[in-house]
């Protein structure tokens, strides 16, 4: 069996190819489980973490399965909140192929697939984009985002303001145009992408500084008590989520829907339905959509056959 560490398998994994994966990815008939969701407790019976395994496969060629620990807490021991590690079959003997660090593949198959939905959900002419967040994925956006738009400005957003200054000069070390930002309503009144990234466990976006014809791009929550939101952003917008899992582990769906400001009959499309052209997308330029996802198993085979291919070509 072949492994691949962080640094060969994010090298095989450019967003351009990697978008066009995912794409071609949803097009199939990949078959997808739904999670295991553990909560890891200590000896007091207190959450510590969440321990969850996502499988996929497509019949008779590839099948995977990602295992992830998600501490929040790690930031006070320097470490990400994420850790995670994928394993790539042979669908037709069940043989490993290859084992490849996950937390690459997780952050990077996140981020393309945030890429993907605003190429079908943002304007095209889009220039301004704020991330809210500076960790592992909110790295990446910049890069991700400019696969699919011209995108010339950065804004960049975090509750710790030195390292949102931290993400801005390396972008601009990239020679991009970026700033951090303490304001962040201002930020979302400028942004023409706003483009979350958090672990945020109570709301950070506010639905009335979303300007007409913003895209709203939210990653970070995938479980019901993760918000990036307030309910109000879902009661009059065009709301698509990734995968219809999204409907039952997202706290930002999952509180507007109880408080009766949202129905799940509201979502105009998943990915897949936007990938498969039986949705458009985006209809008029005023519109406001937002995109929701929790993250998809179908994602990490996609990028890790891809990864394999291409490490393997």
């Amino acid at each position: 069996m072949l492994h691949y560490d962080s640094v060969q398998t994010s090298s095989a994994l450019a967003f351009p190819q990697l978008v066009a994966a995912l794409e071609t990815m949803f097009t199939a008939h990949c078959e997808v489980p739904l999670r295991h969701n553990h909560a890891i407790t200590d000896k007091q019976g207190e959450k510590q973490g969440t321990l969850l395994l996502m499988p996929a496969w497509l019949p008779e060629r590839w099948l995977g399965v990602k295992t992830v620990s998600i501490f929040p807490q790690n930031a006070q021991h320097n470490l990400p909140g994420l850790h995670s590690v994928y394993i790539l079959y042979n669908a037709q003997t069940g043989k490993p192929e290859a084992i490849f660090d996950g937390d690459s593949i997780t952050s990077r198959r996140t981020a393309a697939a945030s890429a993907l939905a605003a190429r079908f959900l943002s304007r095209e002419n889009s220039k301004t984009l704020l991330i809210v967040g500076a960790g592992r994925v909110a790295e990446l956006l910049a890069d991700a985002y400019l696969s699919v738009r011209q995108i010339e400005r950065f804004i960049i957003w975090n509750q710790t303001h030195s390292k949102a200054e931290s993400l801005a000069a390396r972008l601009r070390e990239k020679g991009l145009q970026a700033e951090a930002h303490q304001d962040l309503a201002g930020a979302v009144k400028e942004a023409d992408i706003v483009s979350c990234a958090t672990l945020s466990t109570a709301p950070l976006i506010l639905r009335e500084w979303l300007q007409p014809g913003t895209h709203l791009d939210l990653i970070g929550g995938f479980a019901p008590d993760m918000r990036e939101t307030d309910d109000a952003c879902f009661a009059d917008t065009s709301v698509f989520v990734d995968t219809e899992e999204a409907l039952m582990k997202a706290g930002d769906l999952l509180s507007p829907i109880e408080a009766g400001v949202f129905t799940p009959q509201q979502v105009r499309a998943t990915l897949a339905d936007l990938c498969r052209l039986k949705y458009s997308g985006r209809e008029h330029a005023d519109e406001i959509t937002v995109f929701k996802s929790v993250g998809s198993a179908l994602e990490d085979l996609a990028a890790a056959v891809l990864a394999y291919e291409q490490l393997n070509c």
